[in-house]
């Protein structure tokens, strides 16, 4: 499935539930560079390369014509208003942290075999990396049955189902200030995003109300919206945590139930 601001990441924000395919409202030639490319399922960073807003621009924009999602976009470059980028302004196209590209090889040289034939190397086990320390105390945004799991690669799975009733609370996993409040990303539903710092985000989708407005600080299990479908075939909310713009599972950072 969707880490988002202002008319974001709207995220991450992010993805839809289910099998939905996200994609932006319809803005043609929103900043004067392109017609209407789909928004990307996941960004392609390009490490080193930056763009310069010019009037007109938007964040959706951008990062459709960059192949970016516009939660990375905004979590990159750290933007506390992604409605307010202005002209002259410089954004980054690579999460922080992220030097220029390497065009070396990182292949390990080929050895020659018995009979003048080549092999390549042994290439070392892969491991998977552990997941990145929070040091935020997450706890769970709403009550309910866990329906809907976070799939590492699966733009349509980027964060948990959560089911529950119409109108049941959703809260805040975590302090923060929220930094979208609104519905115009496609396959969310009303969705809101919270920043939590310079690396962390959080988004909840597909509810019935949104009760907080952007750059409003919120408390930990402070209520900010109520369970709904909007963009969903059943009332439940979806829950997405991002790292550096990135999807991670919330399992691995949620209390155990």
């Amino acid at each position: 499935m969707q880490w988002m601001a202002g008319s974001l990441l709207a995220a991450a924000l992010l993805t839809a539930c289910g099998t939905a395919t996200v994609r932006p409202y319809s803005s043609a030639g929103a900043s004067g560079r392109s017609s209407t490319p789909a928004v990307p399922a996941r960004s392609v960073a390009k490490p080193g390369q930056t763009v310069t807003i010019r009037k007109g621009d938007t964040v959706y924009a951008l990062a459709r014509i960059h192949s970016i999602t516009p939660a990375d976009l905004i979590a990159w470059n750290n933007l506390r208003n992604p409605s307010s980028i202005h002209p002259g302004q410089v954004l980054r196209l690579y999460p922080p942290g992220a030097g220029v590209a390497s065009t070396g090889s990182n292949a390990r040289p080929v050895t020659p075999a018995a009979g003048g034939t080549t092999t390549p190397a042994t290439r070392p086990a892969v491991s998977t990396p552990a997941p990145a320390i929070s040091g935020i105390s997450w706890r769970w945004p709403a009550e309910g049955a866990l329906v809907g799991r976070f799939v590492a690669g699966d733009a349509t799975k980027q964060g948990i189902d959560i089911a529950g009733a119409s109108g049941n609370d959703v809260r805040a996993a975590a302090a923060g200030t929220v930094v979208y409040s609104g519905a115009g990303l496609v396959g969310y539903g009303e969705l809101i995003i919270i920043k939590h710092n310079d690396q962390w985000l959080s988004a909840y989708g597909h509810n019935r109300k949104r009760l907080v407005n952007e750059g409003q600080s919120v408390r930990v299990g402070e209520k900010i919206a109520e369970m709904g479908r909007t963009s969903a075939a059943r009332d439940m909310l979806h829950f997405e945590i991002r790292h550096n713009g990135k999807p991670v599972d919330p399992l691995q950072y949620l209390p155990r139930r």
